[in-house]
């Protein structure tokens, strides 16, 4: 029995994303709930279980770019495994046509259409930026596909020829999400960005040319907080298993803003105003994976505990790349 991989639904306004990484072998076994590949979208990285287990059959490569809701690869289950072998090992003893899996595995990349066909997008871009031959490249994607760092390599091992054979270089598109620095010279290092840093910057540059921007600098005495987390850390720490820390008092400030001012807590569709009667708020944190926004949902709900324990969490399960989709999404206001 085939059980499809799809890639998920990450939140509002994400249509697609990047597949990062595999996290586990082609042809490898896993068990439903394992972790199988990293997706990286502008909100976050996450990992994106097994719908079954089974042997696992890849059939998009790592840097592609993937919608919402597209097959990225398939689970064979243990019974649909064993029934194809028993079907393989018949045809082989009357001499048959291979199974349509054996037919997949055999066929060469040029069998399923033009090699530009065969290529994904970003091996497409390094091939035509340095104008490489997809046939002399070594494939060991499956099916003997060409992968990204397929690609990377043939364009790495052809600079130097070129340079030998006196042209001029060719540029290199930088390595893969998650390798290593190249060095430029003595003084320079570049370091290439990864998907979600990317995404960032558009959006930044997009909303600074879309919207209307206004910058305001307020001076705010904070002796009086500060005395209040020295007076009772120790307390707070012992009742609560937490550090009383300045994020949870600006939250509960937030909240109580909102509540003076309801239509800061509001938004504008079409004609009409809609504004929320509760209050979710994002706070931005620096992670290894760039500035991420969780959202700590009803506020109001919540005391400075609660939303210690929450900014704590967020930040541990950041760095893993763990947090959820509908963590990263429904912000009414953003600190």
């Amino acid at each position: 029995m085939k059980k499809v991989i799809e890639v998920p639904e990450i939140g509002e306004s994400i249509s697609s994303g990047i597949l990062a990484a595999w996290l586990k072998e082609d042809g490898s076994t896993v068990e439903e709930g394992d972790e199988i590949f990293e997706l990286e979208t502008d909100k976050a990285t996450l990992g994106v279980p097994s719908p079954a287990s089974g042997t696992l059959h890849r059939d998009a490569a790592e840097g592609d770019e993937v919608a919402v809701g597209q097959v990225v690869g398939r689970i064979e289950t243990d019974g649909a495994g064993a029934r194809a072998t028993g079907d393989e090992q018949a045809g082989s003893a009357s001499g048959s046509e291979p199974t349509r899996s054996q037919a997949a595995e055999q066929a060469s990349p040029a069998d399923h259409g033009s090699e530009d066909d065969a290529l994904s997008p970003a091996v497409r871009r390094i091939v035509a930026e340095n104008r490489l031959d997809p046939a002399s490249i070594r494939g060991t994607g499956p099916c003997g596909r060409i992968t990204k760092e397929d690609a990377l390599k043939a364009a790495a091992t052809s600079k130097p020829a070129a340079a030998a054979g006196g042209s001029a270089p060719q540029p290199v598109k930088p390595p893969a999400l998650g390798s290593p620095t190249m060095p430029t010279n003595d003084r320079q290092r570049r370091v290439p960005m990864s998907n979600l840093r990317r995404r960032i910057a558009e959006n930044l540059v997009y909303s600074r040319q879309s919207s209307a921007h206004v910058t305001t600098f307020n001076e705010v005495d904070m002796s009086a907080i500060t005395a209040i987390r020295s007076k009772y850390r120790d307390s707070f720490n012992d009742t609560h298993g937490v550090r009383l820390g300045f994020m949870s008092f600006f939250v509960k400030a937030s909240e109580l803003a909102l509540k003076a001012f309801p239509q800061v807590n509001a938004y504008l569709d079409g004609t009409d105003v809609l504004y929320n009667d509760y209050m979710n708020i994002g706070v931005a944190m620096s992670s290894e994976k760039g500035l991420l926004t969780p959202v700590i949902k009803d506020v109001e709900a919540k005391d400075f505990a609660g939303i210690e324990r929450q900014i704590i969490d967020f930040g541990s399960r950041a760095n893993e790349k763990r947090l959820k989709p509908d963590e990263m999404v429904g912000a009414t206001f953003t600190i």
